[in-house]
């Protein structure tokens, strides 16, 4: 077992995070009495109620196998309930393997405790799997090594499972729906259901008040919040800030996120979730006072920025989502979605633009050889918009698109967020598939 308490603190004391803060070993840490934390894609904490395990989280369908592994042979005891965090598919969709290890060892399916929008956000799921699919894959797929292994959601999990859901089919659904507060009893413990918007609508933070422990879920993920995420729905960034304020208002002194390490002690609590809180409120603050003097998202996105040291905390590093991502998220929530430029409220078609363009300048190679120049220069940005063009201008030129996949391997290489790195890495094999078209490969 790691000693994951002595691990995190310091880290958070040095503020230097000089190994893995989020790790993927399916293995399974003692952090307190009768209470315990499997490392995985999302991690699951597990308590040992005296009635039977209490688990938050059930981790992804690739992992969930192993995580519920880890915790039988840590307590060969029934799972008595799970209590879901939120429904994102890597918290929910190892739940199937735990009810099918249940169902081995003769005990039967856990409960399943959850906030009332999980259930909406699982049929929006099967609505919209394909997209949901897809989507996941190109946010994955710009990273290498083992990581991309344990989060690529299109790899078949264990026992079947078809690849094509992105919920799978044996995720258990709730058994208990709760609203915005709910305490429950399980064995001699009340524990205390929070519910707050965050990074999804359906969020739970749990709070036991007897140990002062927190249940996080992905309040906290050590790393900048995700509340920017390019392609996926809504975040709320200033509600997040005010479920973490709310979370130190009641002094805890064992944090349990579901990415990252654990945290011990109330002084160090505090100050993660505060600079936590602040970097958002900060972010919120600053794109508002810019809407309101008129400006556009344009000047926005390049204007506002989090201070180089605030990105520099260990639980604050923007290798995940990223602040700009954020602000574009926080001009939606109270903006909408047009930018402000009016070309941009009803434009021409991204192709005919590019045509167009490709004339004035001279031809698509005029375009993409400007974009390479730009790329070398370390003007990736502005390149990017040019190899695009020249792209759309010549949509099935191999010498072209040839070009184009190296700016964009540029590009992603210069990223440091996953999300970045993912939608770049897309781009380019965009590029690569019309070449292979255009050679007559598959």
């Amino acid at each position: 077992m790691a000693d994951l308490l002595a691990l995190s603190a310091r880290i958070v004391d040095s503020g230097i995070a000089d190994e893995a803060v989020n790790r993927v070993t399916n293995e399974l840490s003692e952090v307190a009495d009768n209470l315990a934390m499997v490392e995985s894609f999302s991690h699951s904490v597990v308590w040992d109620s005296g009635d039977g395990l209490v688990c938050f989280d059930a981790s992804h369908a690739n992992t969930g196998e192993a995580v519920v592994n880890a915790m039988q042979q840590w307590r060969a005891q029934p799972i008595e309930a799970i209590v879901y965090t939120h429904g994102h598919s890597d918290h929910v969709g190892g739940s199937g393997p735990f009810a099918s290890r249940m169902a081995a060892d003769g005990f039967r399916v856990p409960r399943v405790i959850g906030h009332q929008n999980v259930t909406q956000r699982f049929q929006r799921y099967r609505d919209t799997n394909d997209w949901n699919v897809a989507i996941n894959a190109r946010q994955f797929g710009g990273i290498r090594g083992d990581l991309e292994n344990a989060l690529n959601d299109l790899r078949p999990p264990a026992g079947g499972r078809k690849l094509s859901d992105f919920i799978p089919v044996d995720t258990l659904e709730l058994t208990e729906s709760l609203s915005d507060f709910t305490t429950m009893k399980f064995g001699n413990e009340t524990v205390e259901f929070h519910h707050a918007r965050g990074e999804t609508d359906d969020h739970l933070w749990s709070w036991f008040p007897e140990k002062k422990w927190i249940a996080s879920g992905d309040f906290v993920i050590w790393n900048f919040p995700n509340a920017g995420n390019p392609q996926k729905v809504q975040r709320w960034p200033i509600e997040w800030a005010a479920a973490l304020r709310a979370m130190i208002a009641k002094g805890p002194e064992l944090l349990l996120p579901a990415h990252g390490l654990p945290i011990a002690g109330k002084e160090r609590i505090t100050r993660v979730l505060d600079e936590i809180a602040t970097a958002l409120e900060n972010l919120v603050r600053d794109v508002v006072t810019m809407m309101n003097a008129g400006e556009t998202l344009n000047t926005i996105i390049h204007t506002v920025r989090v201070p180089e040291a605030t990105l520099g905390k260990p639980y604050l590093r923007p290798l995940y989502d990223e602040p700009e991502f954020v602000v574009r998220n926080i001009w939606r929530l109270f903006g909408g979605w047009w930018d402000g430029a009016p070309s941009r409220l009803k434009p021409a078609p991204d192709e005919v633009l590019a045509v167009e363009l490709a004339s004035l300048s001279g031809g698509a190679d005029v375009l993409m050889r400007r974009a390479v120049e730009l790329a070398a220069s370390g003007d990736l940005r502005l390149a990017c918009h040019l190899a695009d063009f020249a792209g759309w201008a010549a949509p099935d030129d191999p010498e072209i698109h040839h070009m184009r996949a190296d700016v964009y391997e540029a590009r992603r290489k210069g990223e440091a967020s996953l999300m970045s790195k993912g939608i770049f890495k897309g781009a380019a094999r965009e590029s690569e598939k019309i070449i292979k078209a255009a050679l007559g490969e598959k």
